[in-house]
């Protein structure tokens, strides 16, 4: 098991982050844009237990999973959302995303996720692995969430 973790600061209220993590398939694609499909299989009320069917392009192929929301919060100042996913019968995956309102123009976003291989000979694979996915990650989130930010400020 492997897990990278990565905190940056971004200059947009929580609300327009979150936006990006629990929002539409649209503004999911703007972070994540090898993700093809994002359709609900079973939601609940408290959004914990809701799964989601992915379909996702890797390269040519194009992989197709369920998604669980394993933790979910949503408050004013403080916004978490960890899901759970098994990748190609391989790696079993955890992402979650945590949102700190710093102040009304900036949120700390944290994310960390989590890499189990499912068989032997990938442990070896993950032992090499970088952070570079995870940084390149948070950079994208900070990039279009402030672009969006900066975008509706300027229509007001």
């Amino acid at each position: 098991m492997k897990e990278w973790t990565k905190t940056i600061e971004i200059d947009a209220p929580i609300d327009y982050v979150w936006s990006f993590l629990d929002g539409s398939v649209e503004n999911m694609q703007r972070i994540m844009p090898e993700v093809l499909e994002n359709k609900p299989v079973k939601v609940t009320e408290e959004k914990v237990g809701s799964i989601y069917r992915q379909k996702y392009k890797e390269g040519k192929r194009i992989e197709e999973y369920d998604v669980e929301t394993l933790e979910y919060l949503n408050t004013p100042d403080k916004k978490n959302l960890k899901v759970g996913f098994t990748l190609a019968k391989m790696f079993e995956i955890t992402a979650k995303y945590e949102l700190r309102k710093i102040n009304d123009q900036k949120t700390e976003f944290t994310y960390t996720t989590r890499n189990e291989p499912l068989k032997a000979f990938l442990k070896l694979f993950l032992f090499f692995a970088g952070d570079r996915v995870v940084v390149k990650f948070c950079e994208k989130v900070k990039k279009e969430a402030e672009a969006d930010y900066q975008n509706s400020s300027s229509l007001r």
